[in-house]
């Protein structure tokens, strides 16, 4: 694929990215490298801006996500465009994907072979962005992100710095829908992350709060 040129003649970095991200898509195709493939409906690849500064990191899709191929589109997602409304941002301003690209059956949590295989992917979807914030949703993406086996919960509220990047880990905003207590405790952390997110835009790099060992 031939890129787009920018203004000076070399090409555009978001229309690089943006033709990169497809051609993963293409690459991961029908999908059976895993048993997923044989009980999903769709495959969720992401969704987004290619050039965002801050990316969604999920555990896998649902029943709607399923149905529709995009991540985050259900209660759970209605709820995020509410907490990213909440500081200023939309789902376009950002890019969201999932540790799996499959809904596991009755939405189980991903098994340990099933992560080994489609992680790679979300890897190289987070080299291709290159956000300079990853929101990671839960404990599944928290632990893979971070490698840890810490819960969210230990997490949350915390700054952690991985290859150059902030991670900051968040309820997952399914939490709040089974448990109303964590909504507050949400939207605080949406604040936190529109902190961060000023700061780094700022071109300062806010202090880390944890010390567990780079991923990316």
């Amino acid at each position: 694929m031939t890129a787009v040129a920018d203004m000076t003649g070399s090409p555009g970095p978001a229309r690089e990215t943006a033709e990169g991200l497809a051609a993963l898509r293409e690459h991961i195709g029908d999908c059976h490298r895993c048993a997923l493939g044989d009980t999903r409906t769709t495959l969720v690849f992401g969704v987004g801006d290619p050039g965002a500064r801050l990316m969604f990191v999920g555990e896998a899709p649902g029943r709607n996500e399923d149905l529709k191929g995009e991540p985050f589109v259900g209660a759970a997602g209605h709820l995020l465009d509410e907490l990213l409304a909440s500081i200023g941002m939309t789902r376009e301003d950002v890019y969201i994907a999932n540790i799996l690209k499959c809904r596991p059956p009755a939405n189980r949590d991903p098994q340990p072979e099933e992560t080994q295989t489609c992680t790679p992917f979300l890897e190289e979807q987070v080299r291709l962005i290159d956000p300079a914030v990853i929101a990671t949703l839960g404990n599944h993406a928290t632990r893979f992100i971070l490698k840890t086996d810490r819960p969210i919960s230990a997490l949350r509220g915390r700054l952690f710095h991985r290859g150059g990047r902030c991670v900051v880990p968040i309820f997952h905003p399914a939490a709040a829908l089974y448990d109303r207590s964590k909504a507050d405790v949400l939207s605080d952390d949406f604040k936190r992350l529109r902190a961060v997110l000023d700061r780094v835009a700022s071109g300062e790099m806010p202090a880390e709060s944890g010390d567990q060992p780079a991923l990316f």
